[in-house]
């Protein structure tokens, strides 16, 4: 990850920080975006959000559902629908195991980080997760705040 910071290319365009709060996420996968031109211009510029958003297998093809994308100002006679269904690009092999996992197992396909890659590439990075209940979500945060307390507590003493 520290090869790709340094990179001039690489830019985290949207990240879905509520993913791991809500969901314990066991596998994560990147997968490549089909969009139109102004999409992409809208992405370079900003204005993006997958928080509420989900992925979904449907007729042998992986689908970004509900993302939102800022409609892009300058582009006047070809502009992108905000909220349309985007295609994601994944091999055969791995859709296989994605439709797997939500059809047999019950798990969901959740969005964690959309970016462009070293290429300049967009990508997005897909968690194979489950949901979390409530009292796992509480146990998560008392984890975290342990952990902010122990830092502090090592950093006063030292």
């Amino acid at each position: 990850m520290a090869k790709q910071k340094s990179d001039p290319n690489y830019k985290v365009i949207a990240e879905n920080r509520r993913a791991r709060f809500d969901y314990a996420i066991e596998d994560d996968l990147e997968c490549g975006i089909l969009l139109e031109g102004s999409e992409v211009k809208s992405l370079r510029v900003g204005g993006t959000n997958i928080a509420e958003s989900y992925a979904t297998v449907d007729d042998g093809e992986l689908w970004l559902v509900n993302s939102y994308i800022a409609p892009y100002e300058q582009a006047k006679m070809f502009r992108h629908e905000e909220r349309r269904r985007r295609k994601l690009l994944v091999s055969r092999k791995e859709l296989s195991n994605l439709w797997n996992a939500t059809q047999r197992k019950g798990m969901t396909l959740v969005p964690l980080v959309m970016y462009f890659n070293h290429r300049g590439l967009a990508k997005i990075k897909i968690g194979i997760a489950k949901g979390k209940k409530n009292h796992d979500k509480r146990e998560t945060e008392a984890k975290r705040d342990w952990s902010r307390q122990k830092q502090r507590l090592l950093k006063d003493h030292s």
